[in-house]
């Protein structure tokens, strides 16, 4: 499911505080479709699960609770768009294991975000959106890079419309 998807977008964002993290997230919800890919790496306690959260909750728009799937591995979503799939990867032992949480599927027809993708080696679909977290400074700051690759693109631009 790797390899080349054609041009990529590279962008850096910096995060003040959990709210930044939070627009950003709802940002790239307006911009998301079926069949789309949003891997979010990091390390533990960046902001990848608070991330997900605004995300799922700006594609559904009803308040849902959405708790970290790190026992489950995986919870779904229904939203506008499409079933999101949630999954958080952190205790996969196998890339192999990823079939039997329904990856396919989510890959298919549905919106996929993943913690913990590098997980998944090279299973992951080449057109994805990558969002990689990292501690920037002081205790509430963080930093993101922003990398779209294939049909992510020319969304990641308009993500960032000044650059």
């Amino acid at each position: 499911m790797s390899g080349a998807a054609g041009p990529s977008a590279v962008r850096m964002a910096r995060l003040a505080d959990e709210s930044a993290t939070v627009e950003l997230a709802r940002r790239v919800a307006g911009v998301a479709r079926p069949g789309d890919v949003i891997a979010l790496a990091g390390d533990l306690g960046v902001g990848k699960t608070r991330f997900a959260r605004a995300f799922i909750d700006a594609m559904t728009g009803d308040g849902e609770e959405v708790p970290s799937p790190t026992f489950t591995l995986v919870q779904t979503y229904e939203s506008p768009a499409g079933t999101i799939w949630h999954f958080d990867l952190y205790r996969l032992s196998r890339p192999a294991e990823a079939y039997e949480l329904g990856i396919e599927d989510a890959f298919a027809d549905g919106i996929a975000v993943i913690e913990w993708p590098e997980r998944l080696q090279g299973l992951l679909p080449a057109q994805r959106l990558d969002i990689a977290l990292s501690f920037a400074g002081d205790a509430n700051a963080r930093a993101a890079q922003v990398v779209g690759h294939g049909n992510w693109a020319h969304r990641v631009q308009e993500l960032f419309p000044d650059g």
